[in-house]
């Protein structure tokens, strides 16, 4: 072979293998949660019966209507984890690395580091399969990711049981999660997907960003230590159906009827404003979440 004809082969192997490559980016570092985004959901959590917006079937809603905040403070209940979808309505930041191969060099695997309430997520990149349905679930899950781009996706099955908002709308241990990282300089955006043929009727749908920050990040957080919260041992907090005594408060605090906060796939849309604008009524005085003080007199 000769010079002539070596180098254009060699440029075509180096523009076919390079490229992919060359699309990726570095997901690496601290990153510091922006709380004003959904403020509630990064705070105390959402108002209690307040399920606008989510994708219910029949199942899901009366789970969540089952749901008392004082199980939290179930002495086994103290220190439980969270699971994968934590990450995307959790008031932390998180600290992300990647692994790779000690004899290639190449990134096995992405790692976004523990917090105190949320079980490490290892998104493995070399092609390895989803186990069994069959197979043991955990709060971490199973990870996979691809590379679309300049963007990855990760795919998480295999969860626990756990909260789709703090309010008591749960997910099954059937859920699928596909998280995709969006890095665009210092920003880092999350668009979530989470489908649970257990508890809902439609995907469920939810973003947040994180700010690069040179502060230096501990995966993991501190220990949590469980103690008496008041509720004996034994004693699972609950409601019978029909008997939820919050199922109004949305409405008593901001007059959103109950058939929009009782949530459906159906409150998720623009259209469903329509169907309830002879309904709505603004309230005289907005005494809770109310977004900016109050002006002056």
């Amino acid at each position: 072979m000769t010079k002539t004809t070596r180098n254009p082969i060699c440029l075509a192997i180096f523009f076919c293998f390079s490229f992919p490559a060359l699309a990726q980016v570095d997901l690496s570092g601290s990153w510091a949660s922006k709380n004003h985004e959904d403020g509630l959901e990064r705070g105390a959590g959402p108002n209690p019966g307040d399920f606008t917006g989510v994708p219910f079937n029949e199942s899901g809603r009366a789970k969540a209507l089952a749901y008392s905040q004082s199980e939290l403070s179930m002495p086994e209940r103290i220190c439980a984890f969270y699971s994968q979808w934590h990450m995307m309505i959790g008031t932390f930041s998180v600290k992300i690395w990647n692994e790779t191969d000690s004899v290639t060099g190449k990134t096995v695997a992405w790692v976004v580091g523990a917090w105190e309430d949320r079980a490490q997520m290892t998104i493995w990149m070399d092609g390895r399969p989803h186990p069994s349905a069959n197979a043991p679930h955990s709060q971490a899950g199973f990870t996979t990711g691809v590379w679309d781009g300049d963007v990855l996706t990760a795919t998480t099955t295999h969860m626990l049981t756990g909260y789709l908002r703090r309010n008591g709308v749960m997910t099954s241990d059937q859920a699928t999660m596909i998280t995709h990282f969006i890095r665009h300089g210092d920003m880092l955006t999350l668009a979530s997907q989470l489908d649970d043929p257990i508890y809902l009727s439609e995907p469920y749908y939810i973003t947040r960003t994180f700010v690069n920050t040179p502060a230096l990040m501990n995966s993991g957080g501190p220990p949590c230590i469980p103690g008496d919260e008041g509720v004996p041992e034994g004693t699972v907090p609950h409601y019978l159906p029909g008997q939820n005594p919050l199922i109004d408060e949305v409405m008593k605090l901001y007059h959103i009827p109950r058939e929009a906060a009782i949530g459906g796939a159906e409150t998720m849309y623009p259209a469903f404003r329509d169907k309830l604008k002879d309904k709505f009524t603004i309230p005289p005085k907005c005494t809770r979440n109310c977004g900016a003080p109050p002006p002056p007199n």
